[in-house]
């Protein structure tokens, strides 16, 4: 099956120039010694609010002239502010209407001081997107200065001035879909549209620390090194959550990756919460060579007091002595869910597009598909070694008392063979199950995840 089309709207190189003349506001504070943030809206997406850096003074000229005079922001400070993922049906709700990208620029701090907000609009900038022009090819909507209008404190022709890059690009994506709850072993479909087509199994079950240093290559193991942590299972669960596993099967039967917990879950010392200081982790292994290899390495946790939420650490594992290299770390709300996502899109480099000179870190991806040579249907032939950049994965998360089918969605870019997509399948499931095991251990766990083996 074909990948899932979608286009991604990037925004970068912010940076924000006041003009000499700017008076001071109410409270007596220069907009150019106090913090700037602005606000990203977009139709039908939730608004993102994003800090901007000022242009350094030295930098600044004497007054505001036009946009092609106005300095550029330093390239080796440039980075992506913000993103938003339109996916198929987003793409066609859109298609032959207006669809315009508002900008609201602030100075102060967000939020409300005694009463009053303690931010002051400084100007509005709005950049029209035509989606038709990123549909097979990367698109600059805009990338340079412009004015940000007249307003109470500004003369005319003498503005503040935003410096921003708006770019789109086609990004297509496998998309997959848990049929249940990862503890029932359920089905993963592949996704296009309407059309379902079953490309994985998933098994769920409890191991022991012997069963990983035992087994074949048909159920996993590893270096005994990795498990440091397991026990038994005659162990208290009350205590600890441990020993959870899921295996993903392709069509044939044969397993093509693991999730498998190495780090028990356990309540720190007075509390009944797993704790940052001492996370539980999970191990993920592809197979190679006739044996299971790690690749990757998710820790998750339950915040303190004050913020519900589950945090989590996803590090990119090394076959040789290079450390572990971390592509995602934040939280998810452990009432209303939300997204598992690894997203390295962050640097900016310069690009050969005679357009622009900003590039958001993105792939090129080559023109013509291929096999992977292991008779797999997904993603384009790649080389081996290669880096993750732009957008990786992600999945959907459920809170805490809620059905969860988890929906993965992968770069095609990153999905070399059926491996890649298991992978990342195993990943979504592990970040699944550890909302039930970083559950508070004063709450009784799902009976699928407390049952001890004969």
């Amino acid at each position: 099956m074909d990948p899932c089309p979608f286009i991604r709207i990037l925004i970068g190189d912010l940076s924000i120039k006041f003009p000499v003349a700017l008076k001071p506001s109410f409270s007596g504070v220069h907009p150019s010694t106090s913090p700037c943030f602005c606000k990203l809206k977009l139709k039908n997406f939730p608004v993102q609010f994003v800090t901007i850096p000022l242009v350094p003074q030295a930098n600044r000229t004497s007054s505001c002239s036009s946009s092609s005079s106005a300095p550029t922001p330093d390239t080796s400070s440039q980075s992506l502010a913000a993103s938003f993922n339109l996916n198929k049906a987003h793409i066609e709700s859109f298609t032959g209407k207006p669809l315009v990208l508002k900008i609201s620029v602030y100075t102060g701090r967000r939020g409300n001081t005694c009463g009053f907000n303690a931010a002051k609009l400084v100007g509005k900038v709005s950049v029209p997107l035509d989606l038709k022009k990123a549909e097979s090819r990367p698109f600059f909507f805009q990338n340079g200065w412009v004015s940000m209008g007249d307003n109470n404190n500004t003369k005319k022709g003498s503005s503040s001035q935003l410096h921003l890059c708006v770019r789109a690009e086609p990004d297509p994506r496998f998309v997959f879909q848990f049929d249940g709850e990862p503890e029932c072993s359920p089905q993963v479909f592949q996704v296009q549209g309407n059309v379902k087509q079953p490309v994985f199994t998933c098994k769920f079950g409890f191991r022991s620390s012997s069963d990983l240093k035992n087994s074949s290559m048909s159920e996993p193991s590893t270096s005994r090194s990795w498990f440091p942590s397991l026990k038994t299972h005659n162990d208290n669960y009350s205590k600890e959550r441990k020993g959870w596993s899921i295996t993903i099967h392709d069509l044939s039967g044969s397993p093509v990756a693991v999730a498998s917990m190495v780090t028990p879950f356990v309540a720190s010392p007075g509390s009944d919460r797993v704790s940052r200081s001492n996370p539980g982790a999970w191990l993920i292994l592809r197979p190679g060579e006739g044996t299971w290899k790690p690749w990757g390495r998710l820790e998750a946790w339950r915040e303190r007091c004050g913020s519900d939420s589950v945090g989590y650490k996803f590090e990119l594992l090394s076959e040789t002595s290079t450390p572990a290299a971390t592509l995602a770390s934040s939280t998810v709300n452990a009432n209303s869910g939300g997204k598992f996502t690894i997203d390295v899109t962050s640097s900016i480099s310069p690009a050969n597009s005679p357009n622009s000179s900003c590039d958001f870190g993105s792939d090129s991806r080559p023109g013509s598909r291929s096999g992977s040579g292991s008779g797999s249907d997904f993603g384009f032939a790649l080389p081996c070694q290669m880096s993750y950049r732009g957008f990786v994965m992600s999945s959907t998360v459920e809170g805490l008392g809620k059905r969860s089918r988890p929906e993965v969605e992968v770069g095609v870019q990153h999905v070399t063979c059926t491996e890649d997509a298991a992978a990342f399948v195993a990943v979504a499931a592990a970040m699944d199950l550890s909302m039930d095991a970083c559950r508070l251990f004063s709450k009784k766990l799902p009976k699928e995840l407390t049952q001890l083996r004969q």
